[in-house]
C-alpha cells in the first residue's frame, strides 16, 4: 500500500499494530490537524477513524478479487485535546461479504477517550 502523497502522510498518521480484524495507529496533534481553536480537528480524527478501518477491511478481503471503500462513519468526539499524540485502535464487529462494520476508538497519551466512531465498510468485486 503506498501512503506517500496522501492523507495518511499529510496528517502524520502512522500504523504502529496490523493484524486480522484490528489495526492500531497514531496521528500527531499539531498544526496539521488542529482546528482555529487550537484542539484537535473533528474531521482529522474522523479521518484518522476512516484511515484504520480502510487498512483493517483491506486486510481481510480477497486481494486479488476485491478491494474496500468507505460507505458510512459516523464519530462522536468526547473531549478535546491541544498537543500530543492521539491513538486509535479499530476492530472489526462484523465482516460479511458486501460489508464489514468497525469500531474505532480514539486516545490520547494517557489514554482519556477522545472519540469514538463506526466504519461501514463496502466490500467491492474488482472488474477484469
Amino acid at each position: 500500500m503506498e501512503v506517500g502523497n496522501t492523507m495518511i502522510e499529510n496528517l502524520g498518521i502512522d500504523i504502529t499494530l496490523l493484524e486480522k480484524g484490528r489495526v492500531e495507529a497514531t496521528m500527531p496533534v499539531d498544526e496539521r490537524t488542529r482546528q482555529p481553536f487550537g484542539i484537535l480537528h473533528g474531521g482529522a480524527s474522523v479521518a484518522l477513524a476512516e484511515t484504520v478501518a480502510s487498512i483493517g477491511a483491506y486486510e481481510l478481503v480477497d486481494q486479488e478479487t476485491e478491494s474496500v471503500a468507505g460507505l458510512e462513519i459516523n464519530a462522536n468526539h468526547i473531549r478535546g485535546v491541544k498537543d500530543g499524540t492521539v491513538k486509535a485502535v479499530a476492530t472489526v464487529l462484523h465482516q460479511g461479504k458486501s460489508t464489514q462494520v468497525w469500531d474505532i476508538k480514539i486516545s490520547d497519551e494517557e489514554g482519556k477517550l477522545i472519540c469514538v466512531s463506526r466504519c461501514t465498510m463496502a466490500v467491492l468485486k474488482l472488474t477484469k
